[in-house]
Order: structure tokens, then sequence, then C-alpha cells
């Protein structure tokens, strides 16, 4: 639903613009599709976080995963060919394709970074650590799953470790990051639509 509302009205619960005969959740810059029918309480804050955390981890699922992984992937495919090693690549080729990497690495912490935020409710350190907060949320969404969060992150961690240190020779570990991008994927989603289930946010988050 496009805007209509001034930009300096706080997010909040107001009548829907549309002209039904509802509320509906103004985020502070758009309308969302979450509505409530006049009469039913207003959980202002309640709906508001939640909805945050959905966006939050809609854009880890659709950037923040595929980011990390694949940057990550990248730069040890490079390094394992660096000018210099057993079978190199060229250095210019090395340099721009290890910057392109980074990059994307930079990308996918800044998603975490931002669902880790939502999933605890206030910034911590660790919250913007690559790597740490990528294991960190996945705790924590395996935790909201009833799943043993700390020791699937500690397994996640080794496979990942035995990936960068082994890959140059073992080239098969390639897969340890396409297993561990597929789970983390997956229990993401599960959440988000336990989320949506049990709020009745529906299409409220737009990808």
């Amino acid at each position: 639903m496009s805007s209509s509302t001034p930009s300096i009205v706080p997010p909040g619960w107001y009548p829907d613009p549309a002209g039904n005969r509802a509320w509906r959740v103004w985020t502070g810059t758009q309308w969302s599709e979450l509505t409530r029918p006049y009469g039913a309480p207003l959980e202002d804050a309640s709906a508001l976080e939640q909805l945050r955390l959905v966006q939050a981890l809609r854009r880890l699922v659709h950037y923040g995963i595929v980011s990390v992984y694949a940057g990550l992937g990248v730069v040890v495919g490079v390094y394992a060919h660096w000018p210099g090693t057993a079978h190199p690549t060229t250095r210019a080729f090395a340099v721009i394709t290890s910057d392109v990497a980074f990059a994307l690495v930079a990308l996918g912490t800044a998603c975490f970074a931002f669902a880790a935020r939502e999933l605890e409710g206030r910034w911590s350190l660790w919250q913007v650590l690559p790597g740490v907060n990528l294991m960190g949320v996945n705790a924590l969404v395996s935790n909201r799953l009833g799943v043993a969060g700390v020791r699937r992150a500690i397994s996640e961690s080794v496979l990942l470790a035995l990936y960068v240190a082994q890959f140059h020779a073992q080239p098969w570990l390639c897969v340890a990051p396409m297993i561990l991008a597929t789970g983390h994927a997956t229990g993401t989603l599960s959440l988000i639509e336990q989320l949506v289930g049990s709020t009745s946010l529906g299409r409220s988050v737009a990808p």
C-alpha cells in the first residue's frame, strides 16, 4: 500500500486510510498490511516489534545468508589459488575477486547484525562481529524453535572452521557452506512462519 501520511507521523495504529472499518499499522515510512478491526485490542509495542523482527529475518533469508556464505566460499577459494600456491590464478583476478567477496561478507554481516538486534531487542557488541553474529543468530533462532541453539552453533562452527582450514587439500569440503546456508535459511523461514502464524501478521511484511 502506498504511503499517504507525512513521514513525521510516528509508527503506530491509525484508522485505515483505505476507508475500511479497521486500524492499520503505519511503520513510520509506509502503511503495512497489518490491520485490526475496530474494537480489537491494539498491542502497539508487541505488534511493531514482531513486524520489525519478521522484516529483519526476511532480509536475512533473501540477502544475508546468501551473501555471507557466498562471500566466504569465494574468499576461501581465491586464497587456495592465490599467486604463489600450487595452482595459482592471476594476481589481478585474485585481488578483484577477493574484494567482491569481502563486500558480500560485509553485506551479509550487516543483515545478521540487524537480525540479532531484533531477536534480542537491543544492541550488543557481538552482533556486529563477522562470524560471531552469524552463529549467534543461528543459536537464537534455534532456541526460539525449541532446538538446542548453543550446541548447534558449536557444531556448525567446527564444520565451518574445518572447511576454511582444509579446503585447499580437500576440495570436496565446498559442500560445507551450502549445507550450513541451507540449514540457516530453513530454520529462519520456520521461525518467520511461526511468528506470522502466532501474531496474524499475514502479508504485513514485504520481502
